[in-house]
C-alpha cells in the first residue's frame, strides 16, 4: 500500500468539492482541512462548472436530499466526467429508504463514479442483494461482505468501499481489508461522511489509481481513530470527535505503518 500518498496529499493540498450532508458538513470540512486537503462546499448549481474545474475531486453525499440538490448532483457528476475529475458517491440510507435508492441508481446511470463508499446495507441495496438496513446504520443481514462489495463494484464498474469494523475495498476483482479502527466511529455521526470525502482527497492526488487511493484513505482514517481511542480512558464520543481532527493533522506515515492491519 502506497502510504506515501499521505505526504503527497499534504504537499499538494488538493481542493475537494463536496455536495455535503448538512448534518455533518462541519466535521467533513474540519477533517479534510486537518488532514491537509482543502474543502469547498456548494449547494448552487449555477457555480457547478467553476467548482468542478478548480477541484481535484468531487464527493457527492446523499445525506440530506432535496429536489434542487439532486439536480445539482446530476450536473456536477456529468461535469466531473467531462473534466476528468474523480467522483466519490456516498449513498446514505439507500438500503432503508426506497426513494434514496431510486435517486442513487438514477445518478449512477447518468454519470460514471470512481468510488462508492457505503456501509453494508447501502452497498447491498445498490447491488440488489438482501440486507436489513436501519436508517443510515448498516443494520444486519446474511451474506459475504466481500461478495456484496465485489458485486456492487462489478455492476457499476468502479471501486467500492464497504465500510464497517473492517473496511472492504475492491475493484470488483482485487480485494483489500483494513481491520484498524475503533467502535467509537459508530458512535459519532459523520464518520462515514468524513471517510467518503477523505477518499475523494486521496483520489485527487492519485486519479489514475483510485483503488490504491481508496485503500490509503481507509487506513489513514481508521488508523488515526485507533490511535485516538488508545489514549482515551473511557468511551467519550464527543472527545473522540475533537481529538480525531487533531490526530488527522498530526498523524504520520510511520505511525500508521506501525499499527496497520491490512489483509
Amino acid at each position: 500500500m502506497e502510504l506515501q500518498l499521505l505526504n503527497t496529499l499534504r504537499d499538494h493540498n488538493p481542493i475537494v468539492f463536496n455536495i455535503a450532508n448538512f448534518v455533518t458538513v462541519q466535521d467533513v470540512a474540519n477533517g479534510l482541512n486537518a488532514l491537509g486537503a482543502s474543502p469547498i462546499m456548494s449547494a448552487e448549481v449555477q457555480e457547478a462548472e467553476t467548482m468542478v474545474q478548480i477541484a481535484g475531486a468531487v464527493c457527492i453525499n446523499l445525506g440530506t436530499l432535496t429536489t434542487t440538490q439532486i439536480d445539482q448532483m446530476r450536473v456536477v457528476g456529468k461535469l466531473a466526467n467531462q473534466y476528468h475529475k474523480p467522483v466519490v458517491l456516498d449513498p446514505v440510507a439507500v438500503g432503508a429508504v426506497p426513494y434514496r435508492k431510486e435517486v442513487a441508481l438514477a445518478l449512477l446511470s447518468d454519470f460514471q463514479v470512481d468510488v462508492i463508499r457505503g456501509n453494508a446495507g447501502e452497498i447491498a441495496a445498490l447491488a440488489g442483494m438482501d440486507w436489513q438496513a436501519k436508517g443510515n446504520d448498516a443494520g444486519s443481514g446474511q451474506g459475504d461482505l466481500v461478495e456484496i462489495a465485489q458485486a456492487c463494484a462489478q455492476q457499476f464498474q468502479c471501486c467500492v468501499i464497504l465500510s464497517g469494523p473492517t473496511d472492504v475495498i475492491t475493484d470488483g476483482q482485487r480485494v483489500v481489508k483494513v481491520a484498524n479502527g475503533t467502535p467509537l466511529f459508530q458512535r459519532h455521526v459523520g464518520s462515514g461522511d468524513l471517510l467518503s470525502s477523505i477518499v475523494a482527497a486521496f483520489t485527487a492526488v492519485s486519479p489514475t489509481d483510485v483503488y490504491q487511493a481508496a485503500q490509503v484513505a481507509c487506513l489513514v482514517l481508521a488508523g488515526a481513530g485507533e490511535l485516538v481511542a488508545s489514549q482515551l480512558t473511557a468511551d467519550r464520543p464527543a472527545t473522540f470527535a475533537i481529538d480525531l481532527i487533531d490526530r488527522l493533522s498530526l498523524v504520520t506515515v510511520s505511525e500508521i505503518q506501525t499499527i496497520a492491519k491490512v489483509d
